[in-house]
C-alpha cells in the first residue's frame, strides 16, 4: 500500500525527529512516498523557496498523491500544506489518519477534526502513535 505521510515543513521543523519515527513505523505497511518529510536535512526553506521551486514541490507532491492509497498526517504543528494534502486525500477518497498531541497546548482545526472521512486521534508518546497506526492499517 502506497502511503502519503504529511507533516510540517515550512510551518516549523520542531517535530522532524518524530516524523522520522512515524515514517519508520509506516514503512511496515508499504512504501512511504513522502519519506523526505522526516529528513532532518530539510529545513523550513523546504526544497526551493521561490516560485519555480514551489511549483516543483507542488508537481512532485501531487504526483505522490495520485499514487497514494492512504494518508497519515501528524497535525500538531498547524501547516497550510498539510491541510491542503488532507483535503486532496479526502477528495480522492482514500483513508486518512491524523495524529495530534494535545499536550502541545495547540488546537486542531475544526475542518480537520470535523471531516467525516478523516480519523483524528490524540496521542502523547511514540508508542501510543505506533499502536494507533497499527489499528488504522488493520481497519483499511
Amino acid at each position: 500500500m502506497n502511503i502519503y505521510f504529511a507533516g510540517s515543513i515550512r510551518a516549523g521543523r520542531e517535530d522532524v525527529g518524530l516524523y522520522g519515527q512515524l515514517i519508520k513505523k509506516l514503512k511496515q505497511y508499504g512504501p512511504v512516498l513522502t519519506e523526505h518529510v522526516g529528513d532532518p536535512k530539510i529545513t523550513i526553506e523546504g526544497e526551493g523557496y521561490d516560485a519555480e521551486g514551489d511549483k516543483k514541490v507542488w508537481i512532485k507532491d501531487m504526483a505522490f498523491m495520485k499514487q497514494a492509497e492512504a494518508l497519515v498526517a501528524e497535525i500538531t504543528i498547524a501547516s497550510l500544506g498539510v491541510g491542503y494534502e488532507i483535503a486532496k486525500a479526502e477528495e480522492k477518497g482514500i483513508p486518512i489518519l491524523c495524529l495530534f498531541r494535545p499536550g502541545s497546548g495547540k488546537k486542531v482545526s475544526g475542518l480537520i477534526r470535523g471531516c467525516p472521512n478523516a480519523t483524528t486521534i490524540e496521542y502523547e508518546t511514540i508508542a501510543e502513535a505506533e499502536k494507533i497506526i497499527e489499528k488504522f492499517f488493520k481497519t483499511i
